[in-house]
């Protein structure tokens, strides 16, 4: 269904993008179109993941250089029974998280400076399960490539209304005139708007209710959802805001904050993923102990304390 999901995707905004190229130059505008987006295809699949890390200045870390949060990554993925992703961390003071990467062997998960300041361990586990989630259900390849060929047509959408003109030969070349300009720039951007809406709101419950389990309580995600919410309204992700084609694949809507489940926003309401989740954990209180798995992860080597609230090391369930 991953694999079926992600063909009917490119089918779809490749038919954007030639959309867009008609509008700009007619039938000529329409091949050259075609080609940009086989070729965007091409770099989406292989390169996309890298092109996001690298838009919101995503730094790579690891056992030596953030030992606690490698340390809880790799614990989170052996329980999920994922390959160890690559770990980033973003230098933004909103808390805030994405995953992205083809397929689970190519996967990365990036947080936020931020995140791990403000968050308590159990609530960075939370956050990092729904991420992990995301991985398991292979939707960081849907998620990216969206990303990528959103941002393509925003850019194609703005060049065509460049050379638009609104002259008369524009208008007997095919071009789109000053009146189908306009439209091109309002109606482009918004068709790949929403489609990254309508993927990223449906698959944001699944990471949740599967993040929960790999976490193993419903209720450190919920709690982690309420903080991330609340900060977002009030500290800006500067990448982000430069970047908005990517916002749908943060745990929380980083431009605003702010999600309601109709057709324009990127997010689910974040208080109707919080109830889900209390209502799973409700569900998983009257039917017994909450699941966990057959061999629980060690915990983290060393003593000391970490970065999370000054508690001593220990692994995010105990």
């Amino acid at each position: 269904m991953s694999y079926s999901r992600t063909a009917i995707l490119l089918a779809a905004l490749v038919a954007l993008f030639m959309v867009v190229g008609y509008l700009i130059g007619g039938r000529t505008g329409a091949m050259i179109a075609f080609a940009i987006a086989a070729a965007t295809n091409l770099f989406a699949y292989w390169r996309s993941d890298q092109m996001v890390l690298r838009m919101h200045g995503a730094r790579q870390v690891d056992a030596s250089s953030a030992p606690d949060l490698v340390a809880l990554v790799g614990q989170l993925a052996g329980r999920a029974g994922l390959p160890m992703p690559r770990v980033f961390i973003m230098d933004q003071e909103q808390p805030n998280a994405f995953a992205t990467g083809r397929n689970p062997e190519n996967a990365a998960v990036a947080v936020t400076a931020g995140l791990m300041r403000q968050l308590s361990r159990d609530e960075l586990a939370g956050v990092i399960a729904h991420e992990l989630a995301h991985i398991k259900n292979r939707d960081t390849l849907l998620m990216t490539i969206t990303a990528t060929f959103a941002g393509a047509i925003s850019m194609l959408a703005q060049f065509g209304m460049l050379f638009s003109g609104g002259s008369r030969d524009s208008r007997e070349g095919g071009g789109p005139g000053v009146l189908g300009g306009i439209l091109m720039m309002i109606l482009a951007p918004l068709g790949a708007m929403l489609v990254q809406m309508a993927i990223s709101r449906s698959r944001e419950y699944a990471a949740d209710n599967l993040g929960a389990q790999i976490v193993g309580a419903p209720m450190k995600l919920a709690a982690a959802l309420a903080r991330i919410e609340n900060a977002a309204h009030y500290q800006p992700n500067d990448s982000a805001e430069r970047n908005p084609a990517t916002a749908h694949m943060f745990i929380i809507n980083p431009l605003s904050g702010r999600g309601m489940d109709n057709p324009m926003s990127t997010h689910p309401s974040t208080a109707n993923r919080i109830a889900a989740l209390e209502e799973l954990n409700r569900t998983w209180s009257g039917s017994g102990p909450v699941p966990q798995p057959a061999s629980p992860p060690a915990a983290a080597p060393g003593g000391g304390s970490g970065p999370w609230g000054g508690a001593p090391r220990r692994g995010p369930w105990g």
